[in-house]
């Protein structure tokens, strides 16, 4: 085992870094990364944490993946760059062949790969536009797409994300989400959204529906099959596409390849990212090869978009998932959480954990102040955070109110270390409550 020595401190790093980064990037652990294995983290002052986070969700292979770390280092022995769009390569292929194979349904299919998340959700825009001529997005409440300009009009939540930056582009129109936890139901949301059709968003200008499957970091929140069938239908019958945001459910983290699966459902193009390279940046759209088709040479693509070693990486990550059995992992990793979930806030906090929610190993704890009310308790949610970090666990909040707890953590992690992470989540909880 690596164990780093301390060269640095924390505090020494926060000064530097109040210098030097704005403010508005801000991060949720106020220590700096020296070493990472798997689950496991160390800091520049060689403190050990265990890592529920994943890199917001990034590393459903581990830190530094054995196989992935390989894949990376060989390809840089080749080359590390020289643009698709200049001079191509076959990692590139490679991945779009393996990405059409892997996403549901069976017509033909073709695969656009870029470098964030953002940047795939722009272009899927971009594609949906040019295939159908219509300008007009719907997105819904809640959803979050990204933080560039055009994914930020997408994006269903102000702070902090949307506050002071507008006006953002036009032709975006928000959709109530089917919420239980605020009282929405399925049929509320479909006739929000008819109601939608009738006020301001002419179907017959809609080029895209954009949903994520499983809301990220509006709250682990899954939508409901008959929601995303619903939706299907009312694509179909308008001739609109469906797009599946599965940027942060995807690549196993709900217990198959794409969220959407668990439904049925097959979405008319797909956007990935996080991970799907196991730590190293890229991102893509999938979709019906017809519609990918819809522009002309050279209106995709990107200076580093499918870069040959993240390629690779996600090559051997993918490659990862399927060797060492991470869908039925995450499945159970899924059912262990929901019971020790249950049975440590039974014991220590009865009337302040009101839903274990999610699909597979993508799960949410909510907080509230109590089970009558059922008021969102972002301070509570906050204080186990903080608690968590000082014994040595990474967590991560999600929700419109600050108040849930996401779990993220690498599907490679073993019993022992998640067990070990769920006693510093219960002693975080004893001391928070």
């Amino acid at each position: 085992m690596h164990s780093p020595v301390a060269a640095q401190t924390n505090a020494d790093l926060i000064a530097r870094r109040e210098a030097a980064v704005p403010r508005g990037v801000a991060s949720a652990a106020p220590i700096y990364a020296k070493y990472a294995e798997n689950a496991e983290l160390w800091d520049v002052e060689g403190n050990r944490y265990i890592d529920f986070a994943g890199g917001i969700a990034v590393l459903n292979t581990g830190h530094r993946h054995p196989a992935v770390v390989a894949a990376a280092k060989a390809q840089e022995d080749h080359y590390t760059h020289t643009s698709f769009q200049v001079v191509p390569y076959e990692p590139y292929i490679a991945l779009a062949e393996k990405l059409n194979a892997l996403a549901p349904g069976d017509h033909p299919k073709k695969t656009l790969l870029v470098t964030t998340g953002a940047e795939a959700v722009e272009n899927a825009v971009k594609i949906a536009r040019a295939a159908t001529g219509r300008p007009g997005i719907i997105a819904f409440t809640g959803g979050y797409h990204g933080r560039t300009l055009l994914t930020l009009g997408m994006t269903g939540k102000i702070s902090p994300y949307k506050k002071d930056v507008g006006p953002f582009p036009s032709d975006i129109f928000r959709a109530p989400f089917p919420n239980a936890r605020d009282g929405i139901t399925v049929q509320d949301a479909l006739t929000g959204l008819q109601n939608l059709f009738l006020t301001d968003a002419q179907p017959e200008r809609i080029a895209a529906i954009i949903i994520e499957p499983v809301l990220g970091e509006g709250g682990y929140t899954p939508v409901p099959f008959d929601m995303m069938r619903a939706l299907r239908d009312i694509c179909d019958q308008h001739g609109i596409l469906l797009i599946a945001d599965e940027i942060q459910a995807g690549f196993g983290r709900t217990g198959t390849w794409f969220a959407i699966e668990h439904s049925g459902v097959v979405p008319d193009l797909i956007t990935v990212a996080k991970s799907m390279a196991g730590g190293y940046p890229i991102a893509g759209v999938i979709g019906r090869a017809d519609i990918m088709d819809a522009m002309i040479p050279g209106g995709l693509g990107g200076t580093y978009g499918g870069n040959p070693v993240a390629c690779a990486a996600a090559l051997a990550a993918i490659q990862a998932i399927e060797d060492e059995g991470l869908l039925a992992r995450s499945t159970a990793l899924g059912t262990h959480f929901r019971t020790r979930f249950a049975e440590i806030g039974a014991r220590i906090a009865p009337d302040r954990i009101c839903d274990i929610r999610g699909l597979g190993a993508m799960l949410a704890v909510e907080f509230v102040t109590d089970l009558d009310s059922n008021a969102p308790d972002a301070a509570l949610t906050k204080a186990v955070v903080a608690h968590a970090l000082k014994r040595g666990l990474i967590l991560l909040s999600c929700g419109m109110h600050g108040n849930a707890l996401r779990i993220m953590v690498p599907l490679t992690a073993s019993d022992a270390i998640i067990d070990e992470g769920l006693a510093i989540f219960e002693e975080a909880l004893k001391a928070s409550v």
